[in-house]
């Protein structure tokens, strides 16, 4: 029986044919087991490749997951969870960098949904970060505004002589902002009163059967993750970066997005806005005069909800990378086609090569591919 339907449930006053069906029901974004069914032209192809490319760009290993009918479709592993091994599995935990971020957006969006914070609420009320405490632009930042990168804040207080500094009015501007989904956290957790990783585990985690996926160490980290990575333990979360989970978990989240589960509809539509166009004339030219498709091109893109938001002529995409200076991971969804993939690699000093031919195999979009890097 599926590990997401809990034995209780199986009551003696059941038929026994209605229990043997609940048994055989699909859990939700997990893949389910094959019956030697045969490997994709894709799988195939990556087995063929992914080899050489590991050699070649000096990439230890990589975890991909594809997802298909709104559902994962396979996962395949390819390279050592560290050097000398052992080899990367389904098992094996990745510090997926700034993928964390999508995962605290989800939080946000499914607490938003549930009434229990506002997405246009000044944040000031319940918490305000020190080093800025005599701004009043404090009062501007709303979860709405970090969500889109518009808080005005640094990427890292450690480019503002490590205190925390506005470079910009909240609203006014796009700015890519870790410090952002951290002061968002630390709202989240004084209005709720619920602590962060507490927060994370019952409103997703928990929601998904996201059992190996945690922002802070766990004892079950041990032997599992991927590496090199953080060489010293840390003792609290960062609600943009260093979440450590497995590609099958991080996939079911995506199938969860792709179902819009736990949001309200008009939240799963607002996803999909493009609120502020950040492709320039000049670069939607240079992208499709890179992927050779002149006619009938167009390019949007932005940032809203948490995601990076790509509108490819008539299809709407949602992705986002991460990049650490030992690890790249990327995820993409396409909600109208209920596919998606998520790819993680693992270093030494790994670059984005690996994703690149990764995603050309499972979904070859030159103009969209033309969009991602740099970030």
């Amino acid at each position: 029986m599926p590990d997401c339907f809990a034995k209780s449930a199986l009551r003696p006053v059941l038929s026994l044919v209605f229990a043997l069906a609940i048994a055989a029901l699909p859990c939700l974004g997990q893949e389910q087991p094959s019956k030697s069914q045969p490997k994709t032209a894709a799988q195939r192809k990556l087995d063929e490749r992914v080899p050489g490319w590991l050699k070649e760009y000096n990439v230890t290993g990589v975890a991909i997951a594809w997802i298909e009918k709104g559902q994962i479709a396979w996962t395949s592993f390819y390279g050592e969870q560290v050097p000398g091994g052992p080899p990367a599995g389904p098992a094996t935990l990745y510090n997926v960098a700034s993928l964390t971020k999508p995962i605290t957006a989800e939080i946000a969006l499914r607490l938003a949904s549930s009434g229990r914070i506002l997405l246009d609420e000044s944040m000031a009320v319940y918490w305000v970060d020190p080093d800025i405490k005599d701004n009043p632009w404090t009062k501007k930042l709303t979860p709405r505004t970090v969500l889109s990168h518009e808080t005005g804040l640094p990427n890292w207080r450690y480019e503002t002589n490590n205190v925390l500094t506005f470079q910009h009015e909240p609203g006014t501007t796009f700015g890519y902002s870790g410090e952002g989904f951290d002061y968002l956290g630390h709202f989240m957790e004084k209005k709720t009163r619920i602590p962060f990783e507490d927060m994370a585990t019952r409103f997703v985690f928990g929601r998904i059967n996201m059992l190996s996926t945690s922002y802070t160490p766990r004892g079950w980290w041990k032997g599992r993750q991927a590496k090199p990575v953080e060489q010293e333990d840390r003792l609290r979360w960062s609600a943009a970066d260093l979440l450590r989970t497995t590609v099958s978990d991080y996939a079911a989240f995506i199938v969860s997005i792709l179902h819009k589960q736990d949001i309200t509809e008009e939240l799963a539509q607002e996803r999909l806005n493009i609120p502020r166009n950040l492709t320039t004339p000049a670069e939607e030219s240079a992208f499709c005069d890179k992927a050779k498709m002149l006619a009938r091109c167009s390019v949007q893109s932005g940032f809203n909800l948490g995601w990076h938001v790509v509108k490819v002529n008539n299809d709407i995409i949602l992705d986002h990378t991460g990049a650490d200076s030992d690890v790249k991971t990327f995820a993409f969804l396409i909600p109208r086609k209920q596919i998606g993939a998520v790819i993680f690699t693992n270093g030494p000093d790994v670059g984005h090569e690996m994703i690149d031919h990764v995603l050309d195999v499972l979904y070859q979009n030159p103009v969209y591919a033309a969009t991602l890097w740099p970030r």
